[in-house]
């Protein structure tokens, strides 16, 4: 019967070219706009310019003090003309010595930096993101439509028995075999496109786009036959990671505020200026001018003062550990990542150039053994679901290797495929 042999072409061959023909939404899709829509991204942007305009106050001596004064009147009537009083007006300013001011100044550059490198930090963490989700639909959508394809294979499949069993040719338990497996088949594919539809709410979520924007089915990026070895991605990571490059700041910061805590014992400068006056008998008034010199007196600098500095060096050495352990954490992930990139690729490999080749020549082989009456209906329905299953997997070690590629690239700030561009459908394989 000829119907049973049309399907001898790979089993996504028109998958893949509905594929190739309809609509794809590229990675380089996801990325437009990410840095100015997502809210994330707006915030860490907003409290880096907040940090930076703590710049010039920090700079500026506190506000002067001014005093009015009503001096030498007599009770209860205070009257402004009375002979003996004197009207006065003073203004005092303090002033902070010993370099206190340039070490706010400091410290407030050092946080203003940090604010802006976790601003720059949060582009590449809402990229990788996407990045993320931009995956799992592809490969959610990719299983989605093989799964699809297969579905179409056993419905043929199981035409062709119950026909050849109806021609008293084939067996009842062929037929009902393979309407179990088209069940189990369809309850499968339920699951899977509420699978789908979840990812692409989550993916138009991080896009800040409404939930129910329609997204076409994604096509992965063609992934470069080669990257930087380990010890290059580490020591771009340990330089340009924008995270780093802001706890290194706050390093700087802590230290500076330590510094001016062990500065708290030496006292600050008081300036002030004071003007009087008050009325004569003969009318006229007597002016007088007073210049005030003065300075804080720090009382208990062990305790008060002491308990600043302690306060302070503890900040600034949690502040280093913090820095610390963020370099052993990004060390430690860049080797992770190369090490499961590494591993995702090869098995991409050879299931590509091997098993699945592999695969389709046993199914093939399979189908001529049950046309001549050699092999039974379940190892031809076997051997065609192992190609369905390796065509699936592959689209998981395809999405494996896009994640760890798109984190290798947060943590080194630094792009590493071309998002628009486009790899071949993982079932085109030889």
């Amino acid at each position: 019967m000829r119907w049973m042999f049309s399907w001898l072409a790979p089993v996504l061959a028109g998958a893949s070219l509905a594929a190739q023909s309809a609509p794809r939404l590229t990675l380089a899709e996801v990325y437009d706009g990410l840095a100015t829509r997502q809210p994330l991204v707006g915030a860490a942007r907003a409290r880096a310019a907040a940090a930076e305009a703590r710049i010039g106050p920090a700079s500026r001596w506190p506000d002067p003090a001014i005093l009015l004064g009503l001096m030498n009147r007599n009770l209860p009537g205070l009257g402004l003309s009375d002979p003996l009083g004197m009207n006065q007006i003073q203004v005092m300013q303090m002033v902070p010595l010993a370099g206190k001011t340039g070490l706010a100044v400091r410290a407030a550059r050092a946080e203003a930096a940090a604010g802006t490198a976790e601003a720059e930090d949060a582009v590449w963490a809402v990229r990788a993101r996407a990045a993320m989700s931009f995956y799992d639909l592809f490969q959610a959508d990719g299983e989605f439509r093989t799964m699809t394809g297969a579905r179409r294979l056993l419905e043929d499949l199981g035409r062709g028995a119950a026909a050849m069993y109806a021609a008293g040719g084939g067996r009842q338990s062929d037929v009902l075999r393979a309407q179990v497996e088209l069940a189990r088949m369809d309850n499968g594919l339920i699951r899977m496109s509420a699978m789908r539809e979840a990812m692409i709410a989550r993916l138009n979520g991080i896009r800040n786009l409404p939930i129910d924007t329609p997204v076409p089915p994604p096509v992965a990026p063609r992934l470069p036959d080669s990257l930087p070895p380990r010890p290059e991605l580490e020591r771009l990571a340990l330089e340009r990671r924008p995270m780093l490059t802001a706890e290194q700041s706050r390093v700087e910061a802590a230290e500076a505020v330590a510094r001016r805590a062990g500065r708290e014992i030496w006292p600050d400068l008081t300036l002030g200026v004071t003007y009087g006056q008050r009325p004569m008998p003969d009318g006229s008034t007597d002016r007088m001018a007073s210049f005030m010199l003065g300075f804080t007196l720090p009382l208990s600098p062990g305790r008060r003062q002491g308990q600043m500095r302690a306060e302070a060096a503890a900040m600034a050495a949690m502040a280093t550990a913090d820095l610390d352990n963020l370099r052993l954490e990004t060390r430690t992930r860049v080797g992770e990542l190369t090490a499961d990139l590494d591993r995702a690729r090869q098995l991409s490999q050879l299931y590509r150039t091997t098993l699945l080749p592999q695969l389709r020549a046993t199914a093939a082989s399979a189908m001529a053994g049950y046309r001549g009456g050699s092999i039974d209906f379940m190892t031809l329905l076997d051997s065609e679901m192992a190609v369905v299953r390796a065509v699936a997997e592959l689209f998981g070690f395809e999405a494996e290797s896009g994640k760890a590629i798109a984190e290798l690239e947060m943590l080194t700030a630094t792009p590493l495929i071309d998002p628009a561009s486009a790899a071949d459908f993982p079932g085109d394989t030889p």
